[in-house]
């Protein structure tokens, strides 16, 4: 496939990358190759190997589990503090998720048989990687209950919170369908949600182009799985 030339970015925009001594960041680096991600890309589909890792700069990358005559459910959203292709650190070289590219950016590309290898040759990887699958884990069990248990209006805000971690930006953009597919509702529950947050100057949000207004609004509108799930990722992590 054909790539757009990218301006490199630091090894250190990526979190997991960063944690690492500096001989491991060198030798996975120099297997690694900086890709532009864009939006509405597919990454893997359910049942296909895993053929690369990626770690994302400043790309947003959605993580969603489908169901027969359901559009979707988000399961993570995986940004600068991640990595796509997890299951290959535990032996497992199959997908079972649907991979969307949500924000276009910067990656790093490496090959799942130098990742094998990296991962076989460093420890601290191992560890790092094993730690971030713990993180992975105790998100998704929080993931469960808020979509059981909250309603849309907060799910949305503490979605378009952790979109922008990710993006690095105030802006980006998303549509209400790929919403509705995130949070597991209808069209029209998004579109009541974004009227509320709009209505409340917390966003403005205009044929897919979401403007964050008041951070700090959005914060006391989300629900405290964005607090719960960002104080998890602090406890394993650092």
């Amino acid at each position: 496939m054909h790539r757009d030339p990218v301006t490199t970015p630091r090894q250190f925009d990526n979190r997991l990358l960063a944690t690492l001594p500096d001989h491991d960041q060198g030798r996975i680096l120099s297997n690694c190759e900086c890709i532009e991600l864009h939006r509405g890309e597919v990454l893997s589909e359910p049942g296909e190997p895993i053929r690369a890792v990626y770690f994302p700069t400043n790309a947003v990358v959605s993580l969603v589990t489908r169901l027969a005559g359901h559009p979707g459910l988000e399961v993570w959203l995986i940004g600068s503090e991640g990595m796509i292709g997890a299951p290959l650190v535990l032996g497992v070289d199959l997908t079972r998720l649907h991979t969307l590219v949500q924000g276009a950016g910067p990656a790093w590309r490496m090959s799942a048989e130098a990742f094998g290898e990296a991962l076989h040759q460093s420890d601290a990887l191992q560890r790092t990687l094993g730690r971030y699958l713990a993180v992975l884990m105790s998100q998704a069990e929080r993931m469960v209950a808020c979509t059981r248990f909250h309603v849309v209006e907060a799910r949305l805000a503490r979605w378009l919170l952790m979109s922008q971690d990710r993006a690095h930006s105030n802006r980006f953009h998303v549509t209400h369908e790929v919403l509705a597919a995130m949070l597991g509702v209808r069209r029209a529950g998004v579109t009541r949600a974004a009227m509320v947050l709009q209505e409340g100057r917390l966003i403005d949000y205009r044929r897919g182009d979401v403007t964050i207004l008041d951070r700090a609004g959005l914060q006391a509108a989300a629900c405290d799985c964005y607090r719960a799930m960002e104080a998890i990722d602090e406890q394993i992590m650092d």
